[in-house]
Parts: C-alpha cells; structure tokens; sequence
C-alpha cells in the first residue's frame, strides 16, 4: 500500500517520477504560509520558494502559498502582494487581507488533496496559527479522519514557536505531525544556511526571465520595508546580503536538506536550461 511504502521511505531522500524527498508528486499538496511580520526574509523565501518550484524536477507538485500566516508578534505587515503574484500567479491566498476566504480556498485544496489519498506538506516559513485553523477545519471536515500521518508541519525557528499562540502550538502537534528542524539561518546545523551578508552572485544562475523578475522584485521591496515604521530591521539584508531562511523547511520537505548555503541553492537549481513549465 501506498501508506506503507511511504512511511518505510520518510526519512529517504530520493527522486523519481513519482517520489522528491517525503513529497509524492502525484497526491501531494505542499502549502508555504508566509508571516510577514515584521522581517523581510519572508520576501526573499518567496523569491527561492518559486525557484524550487520551477525547476523541472518539480513538475507536477501541486503547491499554494499564503500571506499573512502570522501569530502573536507585533510590529507592521509587510505587503508584498507584487512578490507573491509573480512567484505563485493564481496559487496563493491572501489571509492578512481576508483570513476567512484564504482558510477557505486552503481548506479546499487541502481536503480534495486527502480525499484522493495524498499528503499535506506545510512550511511554516512563520508562526503556525493559520496552520492550526487550516487543521482544525480539515478535522470538522473529516471527523472520523486520523490526521496524524496525513498532515505535516515543519518549523525551523524558536522564535517562530514563541511568537505562535499557545494553544494553537499545542494543537498542531497533538492532531498533526510536526517536525521542527535545525534553524535555516546558520550553516552546518543539519540544514541549509541561508542568510548571508553578502549578495550571492544569483545573476549567473538565475536566467528565466521570470524568475530573474521574481528576484529582483523581492529584492527590492524587502529593501524598501527593512526596519521601516518600526518594523524589524534585518540586518544581513542591510549590509546588501540575502535572508531566504525560511526556506530551509521547503528544501527539507523535498530531499534537499544537504544544501550548505545561497551559493548552493543557485547552483543546484540553476535555469541555464528552460524553466519547467507551471
């Protein structure tokens, strides 16, 4: 059975045409929910977050991506309405202007995804309050459905944890699977370091011109919003560097957990070669 197969190969990181990392491509939903509140890293990971997902070994993974997924934290929104429609197109929601109807269109993936036998993939590149709610109406939904296997959540931050309420921590771990891995900020941890004060020559790899287009928007709104009206000011992205940390969970989910840093990110996925098509 397929259940069997793919909880004998969990912790595998091997590609096929059905198999990327813990991802099944053919039932599989991945979702990326993005805080945005108040560091621009967010901005960046969405940039990277659409890189993987245009590269031709991704084909076929069914994905959508949130805005606003933030928790407890104060400080200003950051919008970036502009990053997401060019990096996702149709395939994100929007729950800091409309929570209600992104948990809606979530959910409804979500379920059509469990109905015919797949997973749920969610990185929390944020604090996992909009995740929660998402479970909790899978779980109206499906009342008689252990969701434990069904439903994973990964999380790379402390902070993130910290600034989720307490409660919704608490019930995403008991009802779902939750994996916290090591932080995606540092190197030699066990993922991918991906913050760095320094601009990684992304140029020399990056040539589809939609996703040079995705990289050089992201760019520059998280410059236009870094440490603006009180937001957090980070400081890498200050000294002219990259901050897609919050894409070491993604990079997890799909077998690429063995990336040392931005340089390798770009190298491995690289469009010299024709970006895949969505």
């Amino acid at each position: 059975m397929l259940t069997t197969l793919l909880s004998v190969c969990a912790d595998a990181e091997f590609f096929d045409s059905k198999q990327l990392g813990r991802f099944h491509k053919k039932q599989d939903l991945y979702l990326a929910h993005f805080d945005l509140k108040t560091d621009v890293d967010d901005i960046h990971s969405v940039a990277a977050v659409s890189t993987m997902l245009a590269d031709r070994r991704f084909a076929g993974v069914a994905y959508h991506a949130v805005a606003g997924a933030y928790g407890t934290q104060g400080g200003r929104y950051v919008p970036a309405n502009e990053v997401f429609d060019l990096a996702f197109g149709p395939h994100w929601s929007d729950a800091h202007a409309d929570f209600d109807k992104a948990l809606g269109e979530v959910t409804h993936r979500a379920v059509e995804t469990l109905h015919s036998g797949g997973r749920i993939w969610i990185a929390d590149g944020g604090q996992s309050d909009f995740s929660a709610a998402l479970v909790r109406q899978i779980q109206s939904r499906l009342p008689d459905v252990d969701l434990k296997d069904l439903v994973h959540v990964v999380q790379h931050s402390s902070w993130n944890e910290e600034v989720t309420t307490p409660e919704d921590l608490a019930f995403v771990k008991e009802v779902a699977t939750y994996h916290k891995i090591p932080d995606g900020n540092a190197v030699g941890n066990g993922t991918p370091g991906f913050r760095s004060d320094h601009m990684a020559a992304w140029q020399q790899y990056i040539t589809a011109p939609r996703l040079r287009a995705v990289w050089e928007k992201a760019i520059a709104v998280a410059n236009t919003y870094n440490g603006v009206d009180n937001r957090y000011l980070n400081d890498s992205i200050k000294k002219g560097g990259l901050d897609f940390s919050d894409t070491s969970e993604t990079t997890w989910i799909f077998g690429f957990a063995e990336l040392v840093d931005a340089e390798d990110f770009f190298q491995t996925f690289s469009t010299d070669e024709p970006e895949a098509a969505e």
